[in-house]
């Protein structure tokens, strides 16, 4: 039992009926109020008749009645212009600072059975599965459920936008230099992200631009900065790329970061940090004002073109330096490349029309999203299994949005499927709790 619960039955009024004070003075609601996620009463702005006498103000819900004086809202002025007490369990009675014992209703006498006995499965899914509402989404039409996905994808690009624009705080709005620390994270994947960032910061664009007509020398300042040249090689190779990085070492007194924080480990060897690395050099050696460049994209084939990035050829028969594989081309995948522009360049496009109040970009990203193909992996694989399949890159960013801020945090009761669950009697397994008690005071 949490006051979330009982605040959502308020909201939207899963009640049965008739509805009465503790003290049975017939209470008829035209207006729960406006919810307030703030300090202060939880319903702002409520409208009722309470004994024939209507009356306007706050609603305050609690699990227990005497959890007013355990919150000190007595003390509080604004809690005194309250108009009805919606609790769970009564066990006292409120009195206000003028005299009048406020107005309470007990919950527990409303709620419907089958209402707890839903809200009881959301809370207490099948063990090991993280959707709460996987036995039922069948039940929800799928315009409900799509419904929402605008809003999700929005909520997801904002979060990501607000990264963005945090770089470009940080690198005190030099777009370039955000542009190449996104593109780098975005390289490292979800497992070596934050390295590619480090190693972005460590390794300074003005430095790259000083030695661009030299591909050597760009490979081992990466390579170097990485700090993965830091063991004994048999190759020339990495050989040749030690030497070239001792001398750049000196010259511009660079200091690499740490090697071991690479991860390799569970990686598909087509992911290893090495060919990343080699293919991000690539990238800057073959793309002057990166950022420009993208601005001018047009549409997705033009943007990945961009991204057709070779390796040096030494990476044709290696993962790993000194460690000979099977020869085949390393270039970046189309999968990858997508990702790269749907969690990088988006975010940054956004921004960038935010900040210049342009709408031609903030839609220019919008229409990115709706042209990429929906990402594959293990969250969306699980809504697809369960037979919402996305059409696209927003769809699939709101299905990743839904399942990270909502089904991970348990926050079913602000997912917009909640209602239609609560309120809907039937699915697949709604009887696994038929007859459930709700929970004693």
């Amino acid at each position: 039992m949490t006051e979330a619960f009982l605040q959502y039955i308020w909201q939207h009024r899963l009640l049965e009926g008739p509805l009465t004070t503790v003290d049975g003075l017939p209470v008829v609601v035209e207006r729960p109020g406006e919810h307030n996620r703030d300090a202060g009463p939880d319903f702002f702005d409520a409208r009722m008749t309470v004994d024939g006498i209507r009356w306007a103000g706050n609603v305050e819900v609690h699990i227990n009645a005497s959890d007013w004086h355990l919150h000190h809202h007595n003390d509080d002025p604004n809690y005194h212009n309250v108009i009805l007490h919606v609790v769970y369990c009564y066990d006292a009675d409120i009195r206000l600072p003028d005299g009048r014992i406020l107005p309470t209703m007990e919950l527990r006498r409303h709620i419907p059975q089958g209402v707890w006995d839903r809200y009881d499965q959301l809370m207490h899914p099948a063990d090991g599965e993280t959707i709460a509402c996987a036995s039922r989404i069948a039940d929800i039409p799928d315009f409900l459920i799509h419904a929402a996905n605008e809003r999700l994808a929005a909520e997801r690009l904002e979060r990501k936008v607000g990264e963005a624009q945090h770089l470009l705080d940080e690198t005190r709005g030099d777009w370039d230099e955000a542009c190449y620390r996104l593109m780098a994270r975005s390289f490292g994947g979800k497992v070596n992200a934050l390295p590619f960032e480090l190693l972005a910061k460590t390794t300074p664009l003005s430095l790259l631009a000083k030695i661009k007509h030299r591909p050597l020398s760009v490979e081992a300042l990466f390579f170097g900065q990485s700090g993965l040249l830091e063991d004994e090689f048999a190759d020339d190779y990495p050989l040749s790329l030690q030497r070239e990085y001792a001398y750049l070492r000196a010259s511009y007194r660079l200091q690499p970061m740490p090697g071991h924080l690479w991860k390799f480990f569970r990686l598909y060897p087509a992911s290893f940090p090495t060919l990343r690395i080699s293919q991000f050099a690539n990238l800057l050696l073959h793309t002057d004002n990166l950022f420009s460049k993208m601005l001018d994209g047009a549409n997705v084939d033009t943007l990945r073109q961009l991204f057709c990035c070779e390796t040096d050829p030494y990476w044709m028969n290696h993962y790993l330096f000194d460690q000979l594989a099977p020869s085949r081309p390393k270039r970046l995948g189309r999968s990858v490349v997508d990702r790269i522009l749907i969690n990088a360049w988006v975010p940054l496009l956004f921004a960038y029309g935010k900040l210049h109040d342009s709408d031609q970009h903030k839609e220019q990203a919008l229409s990115l999203l709706q042209q990429l193909p929906a990402e594959r992996n293990r969250i969306v694989d699980r809504w697809t299994d369960l037979g919402l399949q996305p059409d696209n890159a927003a769809q699939s960013q709101s299905l990743i949005q839904r399942y990270n801020e909502y089904c991970q945090r348990h926050r079913c009761l602000d997912c917009n499927l909640a209602f239609r669950l609560l309120k809907t009697e039937g699915g697949s397994g709604q009887g696994r709790l038929s007859g459930r008690k709700p929970p004693s005071p």
